[in-house]
């Protein structure tokens, strides 16, 4: 496949359309095993089907091949093509200023040869800078062989998710816990970072029009160039960016969602909520100017609220596939255990729930989420609240609508984030958070029952 076309998932042809004849059937009827039962693995790592497998290609506390090390939590991640068989990883780390024991610096010492020019937030002398930031991967996938491993972004604080652009890079989104650190630079914006292979530290650059809040991931509509963008809050809100010019996020206009007709809508559906969204009803939504994107009292979400835009429960990962954008909100519900909305944009953009689970078995707090090149979607869970099931899964919706489980963690109750497939659609590539750990998996895909 090539780089412009395997983003947008062309075989993905599928619309999802099927899945609205099973909203009003028992949930039960929804959950299928294509490709087998999970089987428990010996290593006591990753539950996988009959015929799959994994490989770690990647740890926590390694030495990269810059002399550095791994960092800990990874989070959202791309794949892009490389030379070859090689395909380059861009991977975030979820690294905030107190998290120095999972620092890519050997010893939490900066080595003297360290341009600090490169570092969006280095902090004062004698200070801990912030360690938050990316790691590019290069892999063989014939050779099943890590062939360069590097930091590629660093002093950022807290990359959780973020969107791969056709172009080849990855925009790596701040999600801090405290937008108005006195510390250093502010916090709470997107960096772009080039996925390229040549082990070189990049320039940390804040795309500042893009707003400064607690971001979680950006999609880009490939047919007009403008980039979606979700928060991670439980009343977080859907923004966009329609650039001055394409590829270019410097300049641009950012925006909220607005519920036509329902100004303020909440459309979280917390239990006690007095509107409730239904499953597949479809609503027609518009957009509101964002003036104050720098939010220097970070409440760019208040401010959006109280213009009439639309309240999401933790906006996390968000997918752009056949037309349409698939964003998971990670605690939404009346049990807070998740939702998926669809926003279809056209000559009148259109918003609807196209999944609201009850059942555990089906799907918990999805966040990351990536679609399969044969048109799958494959969510990583979360499980932020306490649920019946107590182990993350991942999970996999098929184009009739039916929810599978993919995948389980055998070690942990750490979360899954970051699955994206090689170009190829061979492999599957996801970290286990907590775990510190990056891996491929492969397996007879097509070969559903």
């Amino acid at each position: 496949m090539q780089r412009r076309s395997f983003l947008t998932t062309s075989g993905a042809a599928l619309g999802f359309l099927g899945l609205q004849k099973y909203l009003t059937a028992a949930e039960t009827t929804r959950i299928v095993s294509p490709y087998g039962p999970l089987l428990s693995d010996p290593d006591g790592i990753l539950d996988l089907p009959k015929g799959f497998q994994y490989k770690i290609i990647s740890r926590l506390g390694s030495k990269m091949n810059d002399g550095l090390l791994v960092p800990g939590m990874p989070d959202g991640m791309a794949c892009f093509e490389g030379k070859g068989d090689e395909v380059i990883l861009v991977r975030n780390h979820e690294l905030g200023v107190t998290s120095q024991r999972m620092s890519p610096f050997p010893d939490q010492k900066v080595p003297s040869s360290f341009n600090q020019q490169y570092s969006y937030d280095h902090g004062e002398l004698g200070e801990s800078p912030h360690i938050g930031g990316t790691t590019n991967l290069v892999y063989d996938t014939k050779k099943e062989k890590v062939v360069n491993e590097f930091l590629s972004l660093i002093g950022t604080d807290r990359n959780c998710a973020g969107g791969a652009m056709p172009w080849g890079s990855w925009i790596t989104c701040e999600e801090p816990a405290d937008l108005n650190s006195e510390r250093g630079q502010l916090h709470g914006y997107c960096f772009e970072v080039k996925a390229t292979d040549d082990g070189k530290l990049q320039k940390a650059v804040a795309l500042k029009k893009l707003g400064r809040f607690r971001h979680e991931a950006v999609a880009l509509d490939p047919k007009t160039g403008i980039l979606y963008l979700t928060e991670d809050m439980n009343d977080g809100l859907l923004y966009r960016f329609i650039p001055k010019v394409k590829e270019n996020f410097h300049e641009g206009q950012l925006q909220a969602l607005v519920v036509k007709g329902h100004p303020s809508a909440d459309l979280r559906n917390y239990r006690g909520s007095k509107d409730l969204i239904k499953e597949g009803v479809e609503m027609e939504v518009e957009w509101i100017d964002m003036v104050d994107y720098e939010s220097p009292a970070a409440d760019l979400r208040y401010q959006g609220f109280e213009k009439g835009a639309a309240r999401f429960a933790r906006g996390e990962g968000i997918q752009y596939t056949d037309g349409a954008f698939y964003i998971c909100c990670t605690d939404g519900g009346p049990e807070s255990q998740g939702q998926i909305y669809r926003l279809t944009p056209g000559a009148s953009d259109k918003l609807d729930l196209f999944l609201q689970p009850k059942s555990d078995e089906l799907l918990t707090n999805g966040d990351n989420l990536c679609a399969a090149p044969w048109g799958d979607l494959v969510i990583c869970e979360d499980l932020v609240n306490e649920h019946k099931s107590k182990t993350p899964h991942v999970r996999g919706i098929t184009p009739e609508g039916k929810i599978y489980s993919l995948a389980k963690n055998a070690k942990s109750t750490s979360e899954f984030a970051g699955s994206c497939f090689s170009p190829d659609g061979s492999i599957l590539f996801v970290n286990m958070q907590g775990e510190g750990l990056t891996l491929a998996i492969t397996g007879p895909w097509q070969e559903r029952a």
